[in-house]
């Protein structure tokens, strides 16, 4: 009888060991969990500001204004410009 409850007891002392680590691995993921949502909204975050930057960036304005001030383009005059039309096929 005394090996029995030996046994029984050994038993229990593992499933409290086991509960425990499981309890540990759990708030372990947790906190990662936490960790990637909190990154994931910075990545948001960052994405909006890019494509906020990007629209900025590739204005037309912006960019005919700095082909006029920078690199002193002007548009053809009308008698210039050559129109050519893609053959059907």
């Amino acid at each position: 009888m005394a090996r029995l409850n030996l046994i029984l007891l050994a038993i229990v002392v593992a499933s409290a060991l086991s509960a425990v680590a499981a309890n540990h691995r759990a708030r372990n993921f947790f906190v990662e969990l936490e960790h990637e949502q909190t990154r994931s909204r910075q990545l948001d975050v960052e994405w909006g500001q890019l494509q906020l930057e990007q629209s900025t960036w590739a204005n037309h304005a912006r960019i005919e204004k700095i082909a006029r001030e920078k690199l002193q383009m002007r548009i053809p005059l009308p008698a210039k410009v050559i129109s050519l039309e893609a053959a059907a096929q």
